[in-house]
Protein backbone atom coordinates (compact mmCIF):
# COMPACT_ATOMS: atom_id res chain seq x y z
CA UNK A 1 0.00 0.00 0.00
CA UNK A 2 1.60 3.61 -0.60
CA UNK A 3 1.93 5.66 1.43
CA UNK A 4 -0.54 8.65 2.13
CA UNK A 5 0.53 12.39 1.91
CA UNK A 6 -0.89 15.28 2.67
CA UNK A 7 -0.25 18.28 1.07
CA UNK A 8 -1.18 22.09 3.02
CA UNK A 9 -0.84 25.24 0.78
CA UNK A 10 -3.24 28.20 0.06
CA UNK A 11 -1.35 28.72 -3.16
CA UNK A 12 -3.23 26.35 -5.66
CA UNK A 13 -0.23 26.44 -8.18
CA UNK A 14 2.11 24.78 -5.31
CA UNK A 15 -0.90 22.28 -3.93
CA UNK A 16 -1.04 20.69 -7.84
CA UNK A 17 2.35 20.82 -8.42
CA UNK A 18 3.36 18.74 -5.39
CA UNK A 19 0.11 16.52 -6.22
CA UNK A 20 1.18 16.03 -9.24
CA UNK A 21 5.05 15.42 -8.54
CA UNK A 22 4.26 13.25 -5.47
CA UNK A 23 1.83 11.18 -7.37
CA UNK A 24 4.32 10.41 -9.79
CA UNK A 25 6.61 8.76 -7.06
CA UNK A 26 4.01 6.61 -6.22
CA UNK A 27 2.71 8.59 -3.11
CA UNK A 28 -1.21 8.74 -2.97
CA UNK A 29 -1.44 12.40 -2.37
CA UNK A 30 -4.35 14.29 -0.86
CA UNK A 31 -4.54 18.34 -0.53
CA UNK A 32 -5.85 21.03 1.38
CA UNK A 33 -6.10 24.66 1.18
CA UNK A 34 -5.67 25.94 4.50
CA UNK A 35 -4.35 24.81 7.79
CA UNK A 36 -8.40 24.54 9.53
CA UNK A 37 -9.12 22.36 6.25
CA UNK A 38 -5.66 20.13 6.74
CA UNK A 39 -6.06 19.75 10.19
CA UNK A 40 -9.66 18.14 9.35
CA UNK A 41 -8.53 15.92 6.46
CA UNK A 42 -5.32 15.10 9.31
CA UNK A 43 -7.87 13.87 11.61
CA UNK A 44 -10.44 12.20 9.14
CA UNK A 45 -7.61 10.40 6.60
CA UNK A 46 -4.27 10.13 9.25
CA UNK A 47 -1.82 10.48 6.59
CA UNK A 48 1.62 9.03 6.80
CA UNK A 49 3.81 12.37 6.00
CA UNK A 50 2.44 16.09 5.75
CA UNK A 51 3.58 18.80 3.79
CA UNK A 52 2.38 22.38 4.99
CA UNK A 53 3.41 26.00 4.27
CA UNK A 54 4.18 28.10 6.85
CA UNK A 55 2.67 31.30 6.12
CA UNK A 56 -1.06 30.41 6.02
CA UNK A 57 -4.57 33.08 6.18
CA UNK A 58 -5.76 31.63 9.40
CA UNK A 59 -4.60 28.64 11.02
CA UNK A 60 -0.39 28.92 9.93
CA UNK A 61 1.33 26.48 9.10
CA UNK A 62 3.02 26.82 13.04
CA UNK A 63 -0.35 26.53 14.49
CA UNK A 64 -1.13 23.51 11.99
CA UNK A 65 2.52 21.50 13.38
CA UNK A 66 1.85 22.10 17.19
CA UNK A 67 -2.06 20.50 16.82
CA UNK A 68 -1.18 17.84 15.02
CA UNK A 69 1.78 16.86 17.12
CA UNK A 70 -0.38 17.64 20.26
CA UNK A 71 -2.01 14.51 19.21
CA UNK A 72 0.61 12.44 17.36
CA UNK A 73 4.14 13.61 18.13
CA UNK A 74 5.26 10.72 15.87
CA UNK A 75 4.01 12.02 12.03
CA UNK A 76 6.38 13.65 10.40
CA UNK A 77 5.82 16.84 9.04
CA UNK A 78 7.96 19.05 6.61
CA UNK A 79 7.41 22.54 6.55
CA UNK A 80 7.74 24.62 3.91
CA UNK A 81 9.25 28.10 4.02
CA UNK A 82 9.18 31.04 1.51
CA UNK A 83 12.41 33.49 0.47
CA UNK A 84 15.20 31.20 2.81
CA UNK A 85 13.14 32.61 6.44
CA UNK A 86 15.64 31.15 8.56
CA UNK A 87 13.00 32.52 11.45
CA UNK A 88 10.34 30.58 10.31
CA UNK A 89 12.26 27.67 10.04
CA UNK A 90 13.76 27.49 12.77
CA UNK A 91 10.02 27.75 15.10
CA UNK A 92 8.93 25.38 12.96
CA UNK A 93 11.56 22.93 13.91
CA UNK A 94 10.88 23.65 17.36
CA UNK A 95 7.10 23.14 16.96
CA UNK A 96 8.12 19.60 16.00
CA UNK A 97 8.93 19.60 12.14
CA UNK A 98 10.97 16.41 10.88
CA UNK A 99 12.60 19.01 8.76
CA UNK A 100 11.92 22.01 6.28
CA UNK A 101 12.59 23.01 2.83
CA UNK A 102 13.40 27.01 1.60
CA UNK A 103 11.09 28.18 -1.73
CA UNK A 104 12.30 27.64 -4.02
CA UNK A 105 13.87 24.24 -3.27
CA UNK A 106 15.32 21.43 -5.47
CA UNK A 107 13.15 18.49 -6.55
CA UNK A 108 15.50 15.94 -5.69
CA UNK A 109 16.14 17.26 -2.13
CA UNK A 110 12.45 17.31 -1.51
CA UNK A 111 11.89 13.67 -2.77
CA UNK A 112 15.25 12.76 -0.72
CA UNK A 113 13.47 14.38 2.43
CA UNK A 114 10.44 12.71 2.15
CA UNK A 115 11.85 9.11 2.01
CA UNK A 116 14.47 10.00 4.79
CA UNK A 117 10.96 10.89 6.91
CA UNK A 118 9.34 7.79 5.92
CA UNK A 119 11.95 5.91 6.48
CA UNK A 120 12.52 7.09 10.00
CA UNK A 121 8.72 6.45 10.91
CA UNK A 122 8.52 2.92 9.84
CA UNK A 123 11.34 2.04 12.36
CA UNK A 124 9.78 4.17 14.80
CA UNK A 125 6.96 1.91 13.90
CA UNK A 126 9.01 -1.26 13.83
CA UNK A 127 10.70 -0.44 17.55
CA UNK A 128 7.41 0.21 18.84
CA UNK A 129 6.20 -3.62 17.61
CA UNK A 130 9.60 -4.93 18.60
CA UNK A 131 9.43 -3.45 22.15
CA UNK A 132 5.58 -4.81 22.59
CA UNK A 133 6.50 -8.10 21.04
CA UNK A 134 8.78 -8.81 24.04
CA UNK A 135 6.84 -7.44 26.87
CA UNK A 136 4.13 -9.72 25.81
CA UNK A 137 6.35 -12.78 25.72
CA UNK A 138 7.94 -11.75 29.35
CA UNK A 139 4.33 -10.76 30.50
CA UNK A 140 1.47 -13.11 31.50
CA UNK A 141 -1.38 -10.90 32.33
CA UNK A 142 0.21 -8.78 35.10
CA UNK A 143 2.84 -11.24 35.87
CA UNK A 144 6.28 -10.92 34.35
CA UNK A 145 9.24 -12.65 34.04
CA UNK A 146 11.06 -14.88 31.37
CA UNK A 147 12.70 -17.99 33.65
CA UNK A 148 12.44 -21.47 32.92
CA UNK A 149 9.88 -21.51 36.05
CA UNK A 150 7.69 -18.61 35.35
CA UNK A 151 7.62 -19.71 31.73
CA UNK A 152 6.24 -23.13 33.01
CA UNK A 153 4.00 -20.99 35.60
CA UNK A 154 2.60 -19.20 32.22
CA UNK A 155 1.81 -22.85 30.36
CA UNK A 156 0.15 -24.16 33.45
CA UNK A 157 -2.74 -21.29 33.62
CA UNK A 158 -3.51 -21.20 29.54
CA UNK A 159 -3.95 -25.11 29.97
CA UNK A 160 -6.32 -25.56 33.08
CA UNK A 161 -7.70 -21.61 32.59
CA UNK A 162 -10.89 -23.24 30.58
CA UNK A 163 -11.38 -26.08 33.36
CA UNK A 164 -13.98 -25.73 36.72
CA UNK A 165 -11.33 -28.03 38.90
CA UNK A 166 -10.13 -26.38 41.85
CA UNK A 167 -6.59 -24.41 42.18
CA UNK A 168 -3.95 -24.33 45.04
CA UNK A 169 -1.13 -21.97 44.11
CA UNK A 170 1.59 -22.18 46.46
CA UNK A 171 4.31 -19.72 47.16
CA UNK A 172 5.97 -17.44 49.95
CA UNK A 173 4.98 -14.62 50.69
CA UNK A 174 5.11 -11.79 48.47
CA UNK A 175 5.46 -13.98 45.57
CA UNK A 176 2.34 -12.67 43.35
CA UNK A 177 -0.38 -15.76 44.08
CA UNK A 178 -3.39 -13.69 44.00
CA UNK A 179 -2.13 -11.94 40.69
CA UNK A 180 -1.80 -16.27 38.81
CA UNK A 181 -5.42 -16.33 40.72
CA UNK A 182 -6.65 -13.28 38.55
CA UNK A 183 -4.58 -14.50 36.04
CA UNK A 184 -6.65 -17.98 35.48
CA UNK A 185 -9.76 -15.96 36.06
CA UNK A 186 -9.34 -13.47 32.66
CA UNK A 187 -8.70 -16.54 30.70
CA UNK A 188 -11.40 -18.44 31.85
CA UNK A 189 -15.31 -18.25 30.83
CA UNK A 190 -16.04 -16.44 34.00
CA UNK A 191 -14.37 -13.75 32.98
CA UNK A 192 -16.44 -11.00 32.97
CA UNK A 193 -18.46 -12.36 36.06
CA UNK A 194 -17.05 -11.33 39.78
CA UNK A 195 -13.56 -12.52 41.11
CA UNK A 196 -14.09 -12.27 45.06
CA UNK A 197 -10.85 -12.60 47.36
CA UNK A 198 -11.47 -13.87 50.97
CA UNK A 199 -8.58 -12.70 52.78
CA UNK A 200 -8.12 -15.53 55.25
CA UNK A 201 -5.77 -14.10 57.62
CA UNK A 202 -7.03 -10.38 57.61
CA UNK A 203 -10.22 -11.37 59.22
CA UNK A 204 -11.09 -12.69 62.69
CA UNK A 205 -11.97 -16.22 63.10
CA UNK A 206 -15.50 -15.01 64.78
CA UNK A 207 -16.55 -13.02 62.02
CA UNK A 208 -14.88 -14.80 58.98
CA UNK A 209 -17.76 -17.51 58.88
CA UNK A 210 -20.15 -14.58 58.62
CA UNK A 211 -18.45 -12.56 55.92
CA UNK A 212 -17.57 -16.15 53.80
CA UNK A 213 -20.89 -17.78 54.33
CA UNK A 214 -23.82 -14.18 55.13
CA UNK A 215 -25.77 -14.05 58.49
CA UNK A 216 -29.37 -13.85 58.97
CA UNK A 217 -30.76 -10.33 61.17
CA UNK A 218 -30.05 -11.26 64.84
CA UNK A 219 -28.08 -14.22 64.64
CA UNK A 220 -25.31 -12.72 66.46
CA UNK A 221 -24.62 -9.36 68.80
CA UNK A 222 -24.71 -6.49 66.12
CA UNK A 223 -26.24 -8.53 63.22
CA UNK A 224 -28.76 -5.98 62.19
CA UNK A 225 -29.91 -7.15 58.89
CA UNK A 226 -29.52 -9.71 56.34
CA UNK A 227 -26.13 -10.01 55.51
CA UNK A 228 -24.62 -11.79 51.60
CA UNK A 229 -21.86 -13.46 52.19
CA UNK A 230 -18.38 -13.42 49.80
CA UNK A 231 -19.79 -16.83 48.77
CA UNK A 232 -22.92 -15.71 47.19
CA UNK A 233 -21.58 -12.47 45.99
CA UNK A 234 -18.75 -14.40 43.87
CA UNK A 235 -21.76 -16.68 41.79
CA UNK A 236 -20.68 -17.48 38.31
CA UNK A 237 -17.57 -16.21 39.39
CA UNK A 238 -14.19 -17.05 40.91
CA UNK A 239 -13.55 -17.40 44.63
CA UNK A 240 -10.37 -16.90 46.11
CA UNK A 241 -8.69 -17.87 49.32
CA UNK A 242 -5.80 -16.22 50.43
CA UNK A 243 -3.66 -17.91 52.75
CA UNK A 244 -6.38 -20.55 52.94
CA UNK A 245 -3.87 -22.26 55.68
CA UNK A 246 -4.44 -19.93 58.09
CA UNK A 247 -8.08 -20.58 58.77
CA UNK A 248 -9.53 -22.65 62.17
CA UNK A 249 -10.71 -26.33 62.02
CA UNK A 250 -13.83 -24.99 62.49
CA UNK A 251 -14.07 -23.37 59.62
CA UNK A 252 -12.38 -26.14 57.50
CA UNK A 253 -14.83 -28.06 57.98
CA UNK A 254 -17.55 -25.54 56.99
CA UNK A 255 -15.77 -24.73 53.90
CA UNK A 256 -15.27 -28.69 53.24
CA UNK A 257 -18.82 -28.79 53.29
CA UNK A 258 -19.30 -26.09 50.66
CA UNK A 259 -16.46 -27.74 48.56
CA UNK A 260 -18.57 -31.35 48.18
CA UNK A 261 -21.87 -30.22 47.00
CA UNK A 262 -21.47 -25.94 46.52
CA UNK A 263 -24.39 -25.39 49.02
CA UNK A 264 -24.34 -23.48 52.55
CA UNK A 265 -26.30 -22.16 55.14
CA UNK A 266 -25.83 -18.50 56.29
CA UNK A 267 -25.03 -18.19 59.75
CA UNK A 268 -28.09 -18.28 61.84
CA UNK A 269 -30.34 -19.92 58.79
CA UNK A 270 -31.62 -23.40 58.25
CA UNK A 271 -32.26 -22.90 54.42
CA UNK A 272 -29.45 -24.62 52.49
CA UNK A 273 -28.39 -22.09 49.39
CA UNK A 274 -26.65 -22.92 46.67
CA UNK A 275 -23.88 -20.97 44.41
CA UNK A 276 -21.98 -21.70 41.35
CA UNK A 277 -18.16 -20.66 42.04
CA UNK A 278 -14.75 -21.75 40.96
CA UNK A 279 -12.38 -21.86 44.02
CA UNK A 280 -8.60 -21.21 43.39
CA UNK A 281 -7.07 -21.23 46.91
CA UNK A 282 -3.45 -20.29 48.27
CA UNK A 283 -1.17 -20.30 50.64
CA UNK A 284 2.63 -20.08 52.28
CA UNK A 285 2.49 -22.48 54.42
CA UNK A 286 3.84 -26.32 53.78
CA UNK A 287 0.04 -27.85 54.12
CA UNK A 288 1.57 -31.37 54.07
CA UNK A 289 2.95 -30.30 57.34
CA UNK A 290 0.65 -28.38 58.84
CA UNK A 291 -1.73 -31.86 58.12
CA UNK A 292 1.00 -34.09 60.08
CA UNK A 293 0.73 -31.55 62.89
CA UNK A 294 -2.82 -31.54 62.94
CA UNK A 295 -3.51 -27.85 61.60
CA UNK A 296 -5.22 -28.99 58.67
CA UNK A 297 -7.65 -31.25 57.51
CA UNK A 298 -6.11 -33.71 55.15
CA UNK A 299 -9.69 -33.94 53.37
CA UNK A 300 -9.92 -30.41 52.28
CA UNK A 301 -6.46 -30.43 51.07
CA UNK A 302 -7.31 -33.08 48.58
CA UNK A 303 -10.60 -31.16 47.90
CA UNK A 304 -8.13 -27.86 47.55
CA UNK A 305 -5.11 -29.38 45.51
CA UNK A 306 -6.71 -30.81 42.26
CA UNK A 307 -4.39 -28.44 40.37
CA UNK A 308 -1.07 -27.00 42.03
CA UNK A 309 0.78 -24.09 40.89
CA UNK A 310 4.61 -23.74 42.77
CA UNK A 311 5.21 -20.01 42.26
CA UNK A 312 8.87 -19.66 43.23
CA UNK A 313 10.57 -17.32 45.54
CA UNK A 314 12.55 -14.21 43.40
CA UNK A 315 15.90 -15.79 44.14
CA UNK A 316 15.39 -18.67 42.59
CA UNK A 317 14.06 -17.00 39.37
CA UNK A 318 17.62 -14.31 39.12
CA UNK A 319 16.57 -13.65 35.31
CA UNK A 320 13.97 -11.92 36.24
CA UNK A 321 15.00 -9.26 38.35
CA UNK A 322 15.78 -6.78 35.74
CA UNK A 323 12.72 -7.20 33.91
CA UNK A 324 10.53 -6.62 37.19
CA UNK A 325 12.96 -3.58 38.18
CA UNK A 326 12.44 -1.98 34.74
CA UNK A 327 8.75 -2.15 35.58
CA UNK A 328 8.79 -0.91 38.77
CA UNK A 329 11.00 1.86 38.04
CA UNK A 330 8.57 2.95 34.89
CA UNK A 331 5.48 2.69 37.29
CA UNK A 332 7.11 4.60 40.12
CA UNK A 333 8.24 6.92 38.00
CA UNK A 334 4.90 8.25 36.34
CA UNK A 335 3.56 8.12 39.08
CA UNK A 336 5.37 10.81 41.01
CA UNK A 337 6.03 12.38 37.46
CA UNK A 338 9.54 12.05 37.43
CA UNK A 339 12.31 11.76 34.10
CA UNK A 340 13.95 8.23 35.82
CA UNK A 341 14.76 6.00 32.80
CA UNK A 342 17.31 3.80 34.26
CA UNK A 343 19.54 2.18 36.81
CA UNK A 344 23.16 2.75 37.42
CA UNK A 345 24.83 -0.12 36.99
CA UNK A 346 25.85 -0.45 40.66
CA UNK A 347 22.26 -0.49 41.64
CA UNK A 348 21.49 -3.03 39.45
CA UNK A 349 24.40 -5.41 40.46
CA UNK A 350 23.63 -4.99 44.33
CA UNK A 351 19.79 -6.01 43.45
CA UNK A 352 20.57 -8.41 41.18
CA UNK A 353 22.85 -10.32 44.12
CA UNK A 354 20.30 -9.92 46.69
CA UNK A 355 17.95 -12.64 48.12
CA UNK A 356 14.62 -11.14 48.93
CA UNK A 357 13.15 -12.50 51.95
CA UNK A 358 10.22 -10.41 50.80
CA UNK A 359 10.05 -11.81 47.32
CA UNK A 360 8.55 -9.19 44.19
CA UNK A 361 6.95 -7.42 47.33
CA UNK A 362 10.21 -6.40 48.95
CA UNK A 363 11.70 -5.59 45.39
CA UNK A 364 8.64 -3.35 44.56
CA UNK A 365 9.14 -1.45 47.78
CA UNK A 366 12.74 -0.97 46.83
CA UNK A 367 12.04 0.64 43.89
CA UNK A 368 9.52 3.04 44.64
CA UNK A 369 11.76 4.03 48.08
CA UNK A 370 14.50 4.79 45.69
CA UNK A 371 12.35 6.56 43.07
CA UNK A 372 11.34 8.57 45.46
CA UNK A 373 14.54 9.55 47.17
CA UNK A 374 15.79 9.81 43.86
CA UNK A 375 17.21 13.40 42.60
CA UNK A 376 18.99 12.46 39.20
CA UNK A 377 17.90 11.33 35.83
CA UNK A 378 19.11 7.48 36.91
CA UNK A 379 18.47 5.39 40.58
CA UNK A 380 21.42 5.70 42.36
CA UNK A 381 22.77 3.19 45.01
CA UNK A 382 22.82 6.15 48.03
CA UNK A 383 18.77 5.38 47.96
CA UNK A 384 19.21 1.74 48.52
CA UNK A 385 17.95 1.08 51.84
CA UNK A 386 21.50 0.94 54.14
CA UNK A 387 21.32 -2.89 54.59
CA UNK A 388 21.86 -3.85 50.88
CA UNK A 389 24.80 -1.30 50.94
CA UNK A 390 25.93 -3.05 53.99
CA UNK A 391 25.70 -6.79 53.12
CA UNK A 392 26.36 -6.10 49.27
CA UNK A 393 29.93 -6.71 48.12
CA UNK A 394 30.09 -4.54 45.14
CA UNK A 395 33.83 -4.03 44.81
CA UNK A 396 37.28 -5.25 45.76
CA UNK A 397 40.24 -3.67 46.74
CA UNK A 398 43.34 -2.96 48.92
CA UNK A 399 41.00 -2.72 51.66
CA UNK A 400 40.35 -6.39 51.69
CA UNK A 401 44.09 -7.29 51.67
CA UNK A 402 44.55 -7.50 55.53
CA UNK A 403 47.98 -9.18 55.28
CA UNK A 404 51.70 -7.37 54.98
CA UNK A 405 53.68 -9.61 52.76
CA UNK A 406 57.36 -10.86 54.01
CA UNK A 407 59.25 -8.56 51.91
CA UNK A 408 57.15 -5.44 52.90
CA UNK A 409 54.96 -2.84 51.62
CA UNK A 410 55.15 0.25 50.34
CA UNK A 411 52.82 2.66 52.64
CA UNK A 412 52.36 5.42 50.85
CA UNK A 413 51.43 4.10 47.58
CA UNK A 414 49.48 1.40 48.92
CA UNK A 415 47.29 4.76 51.01
CA UNK A 416 46.89 6.07 47.43
CA UNK A 417 45.62 2.95 46.45
CA UNK A 418 42.91 2.67 49.54
CA UNK A 419 42.12 6.27 48.93
CA UNK A 420 41.36 6.04 44.85
CA UNK A 421 39.54 2.71 45.83
CA UNK A 422 37.13 4.46 48.16
CA UNK A 423 36.40 7.35 45.92
CA UNK A 424 35.69 5.47 43.22
CA UNK A 425 33.48 3.46 45.12
CA UNK A 426 31.98 7.01 45.96
CA UNK A 427 31.63 8.03 42.99
CA UNK A 428 30.09 4.84 41.70
CA UNK A 429 27.22 4.89 44.47
CA UNK A 430 26.10 8.37 43.45
CA UNK A 431 26.68 7.94 39.80
CA UNK A 432 29.42 10.46 39.53
CA UNK A 433 27.96 13.14 41.30
CA UNK A 434 31.20 14.68 43.51
CA UNK A 435 29.03 16.87 45.96
CA UNK A 436 27.05 13.55 47.20
CA UNK A 437 30.54 11.44 47.08
CA UNK A 438 32.06 14.21 49.49
CA UNK A 439 29.13 13.86 51.73
CA UNK A 440 29.31 9.81 51.73
CA UNK A 441 33.57 10.56 52.15
CA UNK A 442 32.75 12.88 55.08
CA UNK A 443 34.58 15.43 53.51
CA UNK A 444 34.42 18.97 51.73
CA UNK A 445 33.54 19.11 48.20
CA UNK A 446 36.76 21.13 47.87
CA UNK A 447 38.95 18.58 49.40
CA UNK A 448 37.50 15.26 47.10
CA UNK A 449 38.17 17.69 44.04
CA UNK A 450 42.38 18.15 45.47
CA UNK A 451 42.35 14.66 46.44
CA UNK A 452 41.24 13.37 42.14
CA UNK A 453 44.08 16.02 41.36
CA UNK A 454 46.61 14.67 43.60
CA UNK A 455 45.17 10.63 42.58
CA UNK A 456 45.36 11.95 38.89
CA UNK A 457 41.73 11.12 38.84
CA UNK A 458 40.37 14.46 37.55
CA UNK A 459 42.11 14.39 33.89
CA UNK A 460 40.02 17.58 33.50
CA UNK A 461 41.91 18.96 35.86
CA UNK A 462 44.66 18.06 34.39
CA UNK A 463 44.75 18.64 31.07
CA UNK A 464 44.84 22.72 32.17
Amino acid sequence: MADRLLVVDDEPSMREFLEIFLAQDGYEVVTASSGEEGFKVYRELEPDLILTDVKMPGMSGLDLIREIHALDPSIPIIAITAYASADDAIRAVREGAYDYLSKPFQIEDLRIIIRNALEARRLRRENVELRRSIDEQHRFGEIIGKSPQMVEVFNLISRIASSKANVLVIGESGTGKELVARAIHKRSSRADRPFVTVNCTAIPETLLESEMFGHLKGSFTGAVANKQGLVEAAHTGTLFLDEVGDISLSIQAKLLRFLQGREFRRVGGTDERKTDVRIIAATNKKLEKEMEEGNFREDLYYRLNVIRIRLPPLREREEDIPLLMDHFLKKFAAEQAKNIKKVSSLVMRVLCNYHYPGNIRELENIIERCVTLEQSDQLTAENLPPKLIEGAHVTSGPLGDSDIPYDGIDLNRTLENVERDLINRALGITAGNRSRAARLLGISFRSLRYRLVKLGMDQEENSH
